[in-house]
Protein backbone atom coordinates (compact mmCIF):
# COMPACT_ATOMS: atom_id res chain seq x y z
CA UNK A 1 0.00 0.00 0.00
CA UNK A 2 1.26 3.45 -0.80
CA UNK A 3 1.37 5.54 2.36
CA UNK A 4 0.35 8.95 0.97
CA UNK A 5 -2.43 10.33 -1.19
CA UNK A 6 -5.08 7.88 -0.01
CA UNK A 7 -8.63 8.25 1.22
CA UNK A 8 -8.71 5.91 4.23
CA UNK A 9 -11.60 4.65 6.36
CA UNK A 10 -10.45 3.42 9.79
CA UNK A 11 -12.91 1.67 12.09
CA UNK A 12 -12.29 2.02 15.80
CA UNK A 13 -10.53 5.31 15.09
CA UNK A 14 -11.73 7.03 18.24
CA UNK A 15 -9.18 5.44 20.55
CA UNK A 16 -6.23 3.09 20.95
CA UNK A 17 -4.56 1.52 17.93
CA UNK A 18 -7.16 2.98 15.56
CA UNK A 19 -6.54 6.51 16.74
CA UNK A 20 -2.78 6.04 16.52
CA UNK A 21 -3.02 4.72 12.97
CA UNK A 22 -5.43 7.49 11.97
CA UNK A 23 -3.16 10.23 13.30
CA UNK A 24 -0.03 8.76 11.71
CA UNK A 25 -1.71 8.32 8.32
CA UNK A 26 -3.32 11.77 8.51
CA UNK A 27 0.10 13.37 9.13
CA UNK A 28 1.33 11.76 5.90
CA UNK A 29 -1.22 13.74 3.91
CA UNK A 30 -3.96 11.16 3.54
CA UNK A 31 -7.65 11.95 3.81
CA UNK A 32 -8.66 9.99 6.91
CA UNK A 33 -12.22 9.16 7.94
CA UNK A 34 -12.42 7.60 11.39
CA UNK A 35 -15.44 5.56 12.40
CA UNK A 36 -16.71 4.33 15.72
CA UNK A 37 -19.73 4.10 18.01
CA UNK A 38 -18.96 7.04 20.30
CA UNK A 39 -19.43 10.47 18.73
CA UNK A 40 -17.67 12.15 21.67
CA UNK A 41 -14.51 10.07 21.14
CA UNK A 42 -14.59 10.74 17.40
CA UNK A 43 -15.02 14.47 18.03
CA UNK A 44 -11.99 14.51 20.35
CA UNK A 45 -9.81 12.92 17.66
CA UNK A 46 -10.98 15.20 14.86
CA UNK A 47 -10.59 18.29 17.08
CA UNK A 48 -6.98 17.29 17.75
CA UNK A 49 -6.36 16.60 14.04
CA UNK A 50 -7.78 19.39 11.86
CA UNK A 51 -8.99 18.08 8.52
CA UNK A 52 -9.65 14.56 9.74
CA UNK A 53 -13.26 13.43 9.24
CA UNK A 54 -15.49 11.14 11.28
CA UNK A 55 -18.65 9.10 10.87
CA UNK A 56 -20.56 7.14 13.49
CA UNK A 57 -20.59 3.39 12.84
CA UNK A 58 -21.55 0.34 14.88
CA UNK A 59 -19.84 -2.55 13.10
CA UNK A 60 -22.02 -5.03 15.01
CA UNK A 61 -25.17 -3.59 13.38
CA UNK A 62 -25.85 -4.51 9.72
CA UNK A 63 -28.16 -1.49 9.26
CA UNK A 64 -25.45 0.85 10.57
CA UNK A 65 -22.96 -0.70 8.14
CA UNK A 66 -25.32 -0.25 5.18
CA UNK A 67 -25.98 3.41 6.04
CA UNK A 68 -22.27 4.04 6.63
CA UNK A 69 -21.25 2.45 3.31
CA UNK A 70 -23.83 4.54 1.44
CA UNK A 71 -22.50 7.71 3.11
CA UNK A 72 -18.89 6.81 2.28
CA UNK A 73 -19.82 6.10 -1.36
CA UNK A 74 -21.62 9.45 -1.61
CA UNK A 75 -19.29 11.72 0.40
CA UNK A 76 -15.91 9.99 -0.08
CA UNK A 77 -16.12 8.25 -3.48
CA UNK A 78 -12.32 8.14 -3.78
CA UNK A 79 -11.98 5.85 -0.75
CA UNK A 80 -9.23 3.41 -1.60
CA UNK A 81 -8.23 2.01 1.82
CA UNK A 82 -10.35 0.26 4.42
CA UNK A 83 -8.62 -0.44 7.70
CA UNK A 84 -10.83 -2.78 9.77
CA UNK A 85 -9.63 -2.10 13.30
CA UNK A 86 -12.74 -2.17 15.52
CA UNK A 87 -12.77 -4.90 18.11
CA UNK A 88 -13.87 -5.91 21.56
CA UNK A 89 -12.26 -8.26 24.06
CA UNK A 90 -14.18 -9.41 27.11
CA UNK A 91 -13.39 -12.23 29.53
CA UNK A 92 -15.53 -15.36 29.41
CA UNK A 93 -15.82 -18.11 32.01
CA UNK A 94 -16.80 -21.21 30.11
CA UNK A 95 -16.91 -23.14 33.40
CA UNK A 96 -19.65 -20.95 34.90
CA UNK A 97 -22.80 -22.91 35.80
CA UNK A 98 -24.91 -20.54 33.68
CA UNK A 99 -22.60 -19.62 30.80
CA UNK A 100 -24.08 -16.61 29.02
CA UNK A 101 -23.55 -16.52 25.25
CA UNK A 102 -24.15 -12.76 25.04
CA UNK A 103 -20.44 -11.93 25.29
CA UNK A 104 -19.49 -14.50 22.66
CA UNK A 105 -22.20 -13.32 20.30
CA UNK A 106 -21.26 -9.64 20.69
CA UNK A 107 -17.59 -10.49 20.10
CA UNK A 108 -18.37 -12.45 16.93
CA UNK A 109 -20.65 -9.67 15.65
CA UNK A 110 -18.00 -6.99 16.25
CA UNK A 111 -14.72 -8.76 15.51
CA UNK A 112 -15.73 -11.12 12.71
CA UNK A 113 -19.06 -10.29 11.13
CA UNK A 114 -18.45 -6.53 11.32
CA UNK A 115 -15.29 -6.51 9.18
CA UNK A 116 -16.74 -9.06 6.75
CA UNK A 117 -19.96 -7.07 6.32
CA UNK A 118 -18.21 -3.70 6.08
CA UNK A 119 -15.67 -4.96 3.57
CA UNK A 120 -18.44 -6.42 1.41
CA UNK A 121 -20.42 -3.17 1.63
CA UNK A 122 -17.42 -1.05 0.58
CA UNK A 123 -16.08 -3.36 -2.14
CA UNK A 124 -17.86 -1.46 -4.95
CA UNK A 125 -16.19 1.81 -3.89
CA UNK A 126 -12.81 0.17 -3.33
CA UNK A 127 -12.85 -1.73 -6.62
CA UNK A 128 -13.72 1.46 -8.53
CA UNK A 129 -10.27 2.87 -7.64
CA UNK A 130 -7.10 2.30 -9.64
CA UNK A 131 -5.52 0.71 -6.57
CA UNK A 132 -7.12 -0.14 -3.24
CA UNK A 133 -6.27 -1.92 -0.01
CA UNK A 134 -8.20 -3.73 2.71
CA UNK A 135 -6.40 -4.18 6.03
CA UNK A 136 -7.65 -6.43 8.82
CA UNK A 137 -6.22 -5.78 12.28
CA UNK A 138 -5.86 -9.11 14.01
CA UNK A 139 -3.71 -10.27 16.91
CA UNK A 140 -1.01 -12.67 17.93
CA UNK A 141 -3.76 -14.13 20.10
CA UNK A 142 -5.10 -15.71 16.91
CA UNK A 143 -2.18 -18.14 17.19
CA UNK A 144 -1.43 -18.26 20.93
CA UNK A 145 -4.77 -17.65 22.65
CA UNK A 146 -5.48 -16.38 26.15
CA UNK A 147 -7.74 -18.80 27.99
CA UNK A 148 -9.84 -16.04 29.59
CA UNK A 149 -10.94 -14.63 26.19
CA UNK A 150 -11.69 -17.66 23.99
CA UNK A 151 -14.14 -16.00 21.61
CA UNK A 152 -11.90 -12.96 21.10
CA UNK A 153 -9.00 -15.23 20.18
CA UNK A 154 -11.21 -17.33 17.92
CA UNK A 155 -12.49 -14.26 16.05
CA UNK A 156 -8.96 -12.98 15.52
CA UNK A 157 -7.94 -16.36 14.09
CA UNK A 158 -11.02 -16.35 11.86
CA UNK A 159 -10.48 -12.82 10.55
CA UNK A 160 -6.83 -13.67 9.83
CA UNK A 161 -7.97 -16.66 7.78
CA UNK A 162 -10.60 -14.54 6.02
CA UNK A 163 -7.95 -11.95 5.10
CA UNK A 164 -5.69 -14.68 3.70
CA UNK A 165 -8.56 -15.95 1.54
CA UNK A 166 -9.27 -12.41 0.33
CA UNK A 167 -5.61 -11.98 -0.55
CA UNK A 168 -5.73 -15.13 -2.64
CA UNK A 169 -9.05 -14.32 -4.37
CA UNK A 170 -8.04 -10.75 -5.28
CA UNK A 171 -4.49 -11.61 -6.37
CA UNK A 172 -3.69 -9.82 -9.60
CA UNK A 173 -6.54 -7.34 -9.22
CA UNK A 174 -6.60 -3.68 -8.19
CA UNK A 175 -7.49 -4.70 -4.61
CA UNK A 176 -4.69 -5.59 -2.23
Amino acid sequence: MKTTGNTIVITGGGSGIGRGLAEALHKKGNTVIIAGRRQKALDAVTAANPGMKSLVLDVADPASIAAFAAKVAKDYPKTNVLLNNSGIMQPEDLTAPQFDLATAEATVATNLLGPIRLTAALLPVLRAQAHSTVIMVTSGLAFIPLAFAPTYCATKAAIHSYAESMRHQFRGSNLE
